[in-house]
C-alpha cells in the first residue's frame, strides 16, 4: 500500500512544478524588415514605419535541475506607405498613395536552464519560434494632377506586402533572473534565425532578428 502512496506523491510533485505568469516588453536590436529597392521604378517610393517595441504575455514552466519551458506571445506592428507616380502624357500624372500595416505575432516556445546562484540566477534558452500576420488593413488614394511637360514615371500596382499567413525559426537567448520580493525581473538578448523571409515584395522581412525583451513575473 505504501509504495502506490509513493508513487501518487511523486507523480503529483511533479505535476505541481510552480507556473509563473507576466509580460515580456523590449526593443528590436535590428531592422524586422526593410524596402526592396530593386521593386521600385523612378516614380515609386516606399517608407517603412517600424514600431520601436515588443510586448506581449508570457508563461513559464519550472521544472526540476534548473530547467524550465516558456511560451510568449510577443507583439509589434508593421506598417509601410507606398508613392508610385504615373505619368499620363502629355499633360497629367497620377499619384497613388497606399498605406498597408498588419499586427505581427510571434510565438517562442523555450527550453531553458538557470544556473544554481542565489537571487541573481543566469540562464540560457533555445527553441522554435512561428510567426504570423493578422490585422492586414490597406488604404488607397490617388490624386490627377495637370504638368507641363511629360514625367518619367514608372506606372505601377500596389501590392500588400503582408500576405504571408507565417514562417518559422530557431531561437538562441540569454538573460538574467533577479528575484525581487515576489517579483521575477529577467533582461534578456534574444536571436532568432528564420527558415524564410515572412513577406518580399515591396518590403521584404529580415531573416536574422535581434532584440532586447524585459520579462516580468509573478
Amino acid at each position: 500500500m505504501r509504495l502506490p502512496l509513493l508513487s501518487l506523491a511523486v507523480a503529483a510533485s511533479a505535476f505541481a512544478q510552480p507556473v509563473t505568469f507576466g509580460v515580456r516588453v523590449g526593443e528590436p536590436l535590428t531592422d524586422f524588415a526593410s524596402t526592396v529597392q530593386s521593386a521600385l521604378g523612378s516614380g515609386n517610393n516606399v517608407s517603412l514605419n517600424q514600431r520601436p517595441y515588443i510586448l506581449g504575455p508570457t508563461v513559464e514552466l519550472r521544472l526540476p535541475a534548473g530547467l524550465g519551458i516558456e511560451l510568449d506571445a510577443l507583439y509589434r506592428r508593421q506598417n509601410y506607405t507606398e508613392t508610385i507616380v504615373t505619368a499620363n502624357p502629355p499633360t497629367t500624372q497620377t499619384t497613388t498613395f497606399t498605406s498597408t500595416s498588419a499586427d505581427a505575432w510571434e510565438f517562442p516556445l523555450l527550453l531553458k536552464y538557470k544556473f544554481k546562484i542565489p537571487l541573481v540566477k543566469p540562464y540560457v534558452d533555445a527553441g522554435f519560434a512561428w510567426d504570423t500576420l493578422a490585422g492586414l488593413k490597406q488604404s488607397i488614394r490617388q490624386t490627377v494632377e495637370t504638368i507641363s511637360s511629360t514625367i518619367n514615371g514608372a506606372p505601377g500596382t500596389t501590392t500588400p506586402a503582408f500576405t504571408k499567413q507565417g514562417t518559422g525559426g530557431f531561437v538562441i537567448g540569454a538573460g538574467v533572473d533577479i528575484h525581487a520580493v515576489v517579483l521575477h525581473i529577467s533582461p534578456e538578448i534574444r536571436y532568432t534565425r528564420w527558415g524564410s523571409a515572412h513577406f518580399t515584395d515591396p518590403v521584404e522581412s529580415q531573416q536574422n532578428q535581434a532584440e532586447f525583451l524585459l520579462g516580468i513575473t509573478f
